[in-house]
């Protein structure tokens, strides 16, 4: 089975949002899934701008082994934090378009 995580949560529940990285990490570093890919979406993209801790060594991992598909182009441009993300090495692609390529090629979605 391949696995996208679609992570939405930000600032307005932090727990969240750290578990889900945590359970996308660890999901990808004990290999659970055929296939796992990571999309920030809206308040989880902004979030991510702000992180340290074991959520940053997290998104590393994910990021680092290939995972994290991209965040949205359109939100970043919105809120002025496109120079923030890409400078984290997330690419910015539109949301709408990696979603439905993802859903089109069998993964199933798990939104945070």
């Amino acid at each position: 089975m391949k696995a996208l995580f679609f992570i939405v949560t930000g600032k307005e529940n932090p727990e969240r949002f750290s578990l889900a990285l945590t359970m996308a990490a660890r999901s990808a570093m004990n290999k659970r899934y055929d296939d796992l890919k990571v999309i920030f979406y809206g308040p989880g993209e902004e979030y991510l701008t702000s992180i340290n801790g074991q959520d940053l060594e997290n998104f590393n991992y994910l990021l680092k082994n290939g995972h994290v598909d991209s965040a949205c182009v359109y939100y970043a441009s919105s809120k002025n934090i496109k120079e923030q993300l890409t400078k984290l090495g997330i690419n910015l692609l539109p949301t709408g378009e990696r979603l439905a390529y993802y859903v089109n090629q069998g993964y199933e979605v798990i939104s945070f």
